[in-house]
């Protein structure tokens, strides 16, 4: 796959693509961390979790709590109070 984008410029250019989904995200609460699971194989908490772990890699040590707050945008217990609805179910 050829990429014209120099590499100086692709991490910010994914950064900022990163911020859009998370974005629409919190956007579209609708949209359930299961549907979600189920249609894409990922949620959410998979997108706090990978927050959480590359930030780990980078000597950043950060709460699981703070990391789900970066991607719902509120703490997680207010999002699932506010927009979680159907079966509570957890996931993997």
């Amino acid at each position: 796959m050829s990429n014209p984008i120099p590499e100086s410029e692709r991490t910010e250019i994914e950064a900022a693509a990163f911020r859009r989904l998370v974005q629409h995200l919190r956007e579209n609460n609708d949209v359930q961390n299961i549907d979600l699971m189920n249609l894409a194989g990922f949620c959410r908490n998979c997108l706090s979790k990978w927050y959480r772990a590359e930030a780990g890699e980078r000597g950043f040590d950060i709460s699981d709590p703070a990391a789900r707050e970066e991607i719902y945008g509120m703490p997680y217990e207010e999002w699932k109070a506010n927009y979680q609805t159907g079966p509570k179910q957890d996931h993997k």
